[in-house]
């Protein structure tokens, strides 16, 4: 029987940016099991975090360790907590005034990338 946490990533590869850092992660060794889910590739999968398709390819979604939601750079957090090599980063940007300038600071660079991505025509 298999005892190991389990955690759902939802990402979007048509994004080069996203795509490389997603395909980064996947490498890195994790205390949970991650099943990867590419939305680009099957749009059908945002219904199983009740968003809409754009939300999710702008912004990183996981349902965590515990079953929680968890978008944006609350779901980087997540991913970290649970990296061996990386649980220094969710300590470290997770702490409250560092963790809401880096919430600021990727909910703009997520914005302005999936309108970069939407202008070349990734999807």
């Amino acid at each position: 029987m298999n005892d190991k946490s389990k955690m759902k990533v939802y990402y979007n590869s048509a994004c080069p940016v996203c795509k490389a850092g997603i395909e980064g992660q996947m490498d890195k060794d994790s205390v949970c099991e991650i099943q990867w889910n590419d939305v680009h590739k099957n749009n059908s999968l945002v219904s199983e975090v009740g968003s809409e398709l754009e939300f999710v390819r702008e912004r990183l979604h996981v349902v965590d360790e515990n079953g929680d939601l968890q978008v944006g750079f609350n779901a980087f957090l997540a991913i970290w907590r649970n990296s061996p090599k990386e649980t220094w980063k969710s300590r470290l940007f997770g702490m409250p005034v560092l963790k809401q300038i880096c919430q600021v600071f990727y909910n703009i660079l997520a914005a302005a990338l999936n309108k970069w991505n939407r202008t070349k025509k990734h999807w």
